[in-house]
């Protein structure tokens, strides 16, 4: 009998101790505004929307870490920016052909599973800003998309890590009726704070010339309760400006610079 209940202590014990393991479960944003544009990949050299980038956005404690999602022929969905990879149209490839072209770094061509995976690991702080990009096939093969991405999400249990950015309007809309908590942000600027309230959009992320072209959509978003972010910011004039303003985010190229810059305003 004492080592029945030794046994079902252990167990209850291993239990509670893989449950707080801070890489898998415990997640407390980080209190920055500097999100990673593709990940931190230029000071290093490193591959756009890489895995390796995603890590070096995590160490250098980003509160976010852009990357961007697509859709192959087989409905895989991938990380990478342009609709072509290596030549070939991601939409019009399936993933084995494209998984055989490595990154310039060696990395495996990586699915959404495959980043979100690593990206989760020993990551206590760095969101997931995950730009959902339109399909050049049809408006509801983005809708279906956008579909996938929530529920691979929600499978991972990755919901609270995630912020979804997308220029398309409808692509945003999909997400908020699928779930309505989910945080959203549009890109596209052509739209009022006022607008993307009524949307029930969260926040706007808008290239900074807009807000420069538009400056009073600043308070207005502050007082519509929007989340403020902009891209993408890589010289300190630009950078000292949506500080001054009090941005939510920034977005950058440069997130070396802009943390340097953030610790030297606050000496």
């Amino acid at each position: 009998m004492f080592r029945v209940l030794v046994l079902i202590f252990l167990v209850c014990f291993s239990a509670c101790a893989i449950s707080k393991q801070p890489h898998m479960n415990h997640f407390s944003p980080a209190k920055n505004i500097v999100v990673a544009h593709r990940g931190a990949w230029k000071k290093n050299n490193l591959p756009e929307n890489s895995i390796a980038s995603l890590r070096n956005a995590i160490a250098l404690n980003c509160a976010g870490s852009e990357f961007d999602v697509r859709m192959t022929a087989d409905d895989s969905l991938v990380i990478n920016h342009d609709p072509n990879y290596n030549h070939l149209p991601i939409e019009k490839s399936t993933y084995a052909n494209l998984a055989k072209l490595p990154l310039s770094n060696g990395e495996k061509f990586p699915t959404l599973q495959q980043y979100l995976q690593a990206g989760m690991t020993k990551n206590t702080a760095t969101k997931f800003v995950c730009e959902i990009k339109p399909s050049d096939i049809s408006v509801d093969r983005a809708r279906i998309v956008a579909t996938k991405v929530l529920a691979l999400v929600r499978s991972m249990k990755a919901e609270n890590r995630i912020t979804y950015i997308s220029f398309d309007f409808e692509i945003l809309k999909q997400i908020i009726a699928i779930d309505p908590t989910a945080i959203t942000q549009y890109l596209d600027g052509n739209k009022s704070p006022d607008e993307i309230k009524a949307a029930g959009i969260s926040g706007i992320d808008y290239h900074f010339s807009v807000f420069k072209a538009h400056p009073d959509w600043i308070a207005l978003a502050k007082k519509n309760n929007l989340i403020l972010n902009a891209w993408t910011v890589n010289d300190l004039e630009t950078m000292n400006w949506l500080l001054s303003n009090q941005f939510d985010f920034i977005t950058t190229n440069e997130p070396e610079l802009l943390f340097n810059r953030i610790k030297q305003n606050a000496n």
